[in-house]
């Protein structure tokens, strides 16, 4: 059997995994996107569906003022004595701190946090009952014993490894394999020079050795549809097999861009004779690959939800987030059954704050995401409609709004400092449909009446909304919006159904 990466297409890095039984789980980071670290199940390693956030309460993950890509770094999760744990960084609120639950669906814990600096937390549970927690410094990878009942330290965090001396020695993962101890890093920053590293000591605070071959995985100066291969972590599956998932992108053209965001990819892992881990084909990956003894079934690897969302559930789905912490005022699902409404809040797009806004990754390059809208505007500031979002500094819109006194639909670019409307069109009464339709190089933006077929307005090129262009962590997300643009309006839009389809 075969399978394809990335198995969790779109904006899901820094990817953390571990096995209880036969069933597996994984978590990703989430930025300063609300509910926070998405956690999946699968029984493979190659289809995984999504089973819940690990962060859902405002006490959990405070996003307050939280700028792009701030908020959530690099989780890990880990199982110990019949509880699941997961540990990471709100970079805005708090610093490093980890939460607990029985059931890894939730509800988790309110937060426990750890007196340590530094990012990309990690714990292992040795077998004397001793807990260790890592995380970054200044000078390499730093550890420390912890209480793990009250996160206390119980011993000053020390570097135990500096890396092979490429810049941010970052995500350390450690564990105890074939009567050793090992340490997992990334290395080369989440770039192009991005890289997994790895190291072995007799002591958990080492001294540790690095491998003579490492990297053990990169793409770095080498011509591959998939980049930037690292932050990994290891698992053993139930016959015994070692995997791999770590994050990289799949960039366009020339220089390269991706605006999809990091990934999460798989990979086979192999032990040497001399004791050392090999990952992939001599440590190189491909989007296509062979998975050996896993219990793979035939079949598409259901990473998204597709279809159509005609909003019937009194919840939203797993796979809509809002920007920092949502306002209760703001959206409701139970005004008018069947449907979405978003007020026009003063907060804009534009804003480090939390806007009206209901979205989701895009997770294939070519796509569509379509709504049906009702809104009435009575000014001229108060816009509702749909994005495609990298940050507050660039994204597309077409939006229902008033011009010259008269509904009408416009299409509006921002990138940087620079704004453009590209198209104004009037608009009779009644619902609207809007939508984003996707290629790996170009988002084309269409509206019109309900019942019609929607008419291309503009298009704008995907570069623009990619890491390289737009800067950041984060990957692109369609999302519904509404807002007075500073000034706060009783007027409400009200979304009938939304879809994302792929092709």
């Amino acid at each position: 059997m075969k399978y394809q990466n990335p198995i969790i297409p779109g904006f899901y890095p820094d990817p953390s995994v571990c096995r209880v039984g036969e069933d597996f789980y994984l978590v990703n980071s989430s930025f300063e996107y609300f509910p926070g670290v998405p956690i999946f199940h699968s029984r493979d390693l190659v289809h995984w569906r999504q089973i819940g956030h690990c962060l859902t309460r405002r006490s959990q993950l405070p996003l307050d003022n939280a700028y792009a890509s701030g908020g959530i770094f690099a989780p890990t999760i880990r199982f110990h004595d019949g509880m699941f744990y997961m540990t990471t960084t709100n970079m805005t609120h708090g610093g490093n701190f980890y939460v607990t639950a029985h059931d890894p669906a939730g509800p988790w814990s309110n937060p426990i946090y750890v007196a340590q600096g530094g990012i990309d937390p990690s714990l292992f549970f040795d077998r004397d009952g001793r807990v260790y927690f890592a995380s970054t410094s200044d000078e390499g990878l730093q550890q420390s014993s912890i209480d793990i009942q009250t996160g206390k330290l119980r011993s000053e965090a020390r570097v135990i490894w500096k890396g092979t001396g490429a810049q941010y020695p970052e995500g350390p993962h450690l564990y105890h394999l074939r009567g050793r101890y090992y340490l997992l890093i990334a290395e080369g920053g989440t770039e192009y020079g991005h890289m997994v590293c790895i190291a072995r000591g007799d002591d958990p605070f080492g001294p540790f050795e690095g491998c003579p071959r490492n990297p053990i995985l990169s793409h770095r100066s080498y011509f591959s549809p998939i980049q930037v291969t690292g932050h990994a972590d290891l698992v053993q599956s139930v016959d015994g097999s070692f995997w791999m998932v770590f994050l990289a992108v799949r960039p366009n053209g020339h220089p390269p861009t991706h605006h999809l965001g990091r990934e999460t990819f798989l990979a086979p892992v192999q032990w040497s004779e001399d004791g050392w881990p090999m990952v992939g084909r001599d440590g190189r990956v491909a989007l296509e690959m062979d998975a050996g003894s896993l219990p793979v079934e035939p079949g598409e690897q259901p990473v998204a939800s597709f279809g159509k969302d005609d909003f019937e559930s009194p919840e939203l789905g797993l796979q809509y987030n809002f920007l920092r912490n949502p306002r209760d005022e703001d959206w409701s699902l139970s005004e008018r059954p069947g449907r979405l409404r978003l007020s026009c809040s003063e907060v804009s797009l534009a804003d480090i704050a939390s806007p009206a806004f209901i979205g989701r990754r895009q997770q294939h390059f070519d796509c569509r995401f379509k709504v049906a809208l009702d809104f009435d505007p009575s000014g001229e500031q108060e816009e509702a409609g749909i994005t495609v979002r990298m940050n507050e500094r660039h994204h597309y819109d077409v939006v229902v709004t008033l011009r010259r006194g008269r509904r009408s639909v416009i299409v509006r670019r921002t990138i940087g400092t620079l704004t453009a409307e590209e198209a104004c069109a009037p608009l009779a009464s009644g619902p609207v449909i809007l939508c984003i339709s996707a290629s790996r190089d170009w988002y084309e933006l269409s509206a019109g009446m309900a019942g019609e077929q929607p008419t291309a307005l503009a298009r704008g090129e995907t570069r623009y909304l990619s890491t390289e262009v737009a800067r950041g962590f984060t990957g692109v997300y369609f999302g519904m919006y509404a807002t007075g643009n500073g000034r706060r309006s009783e007027r409400s839009a009200y979304f009938d159904w939304c879809e994302y389809v792929e092709g």
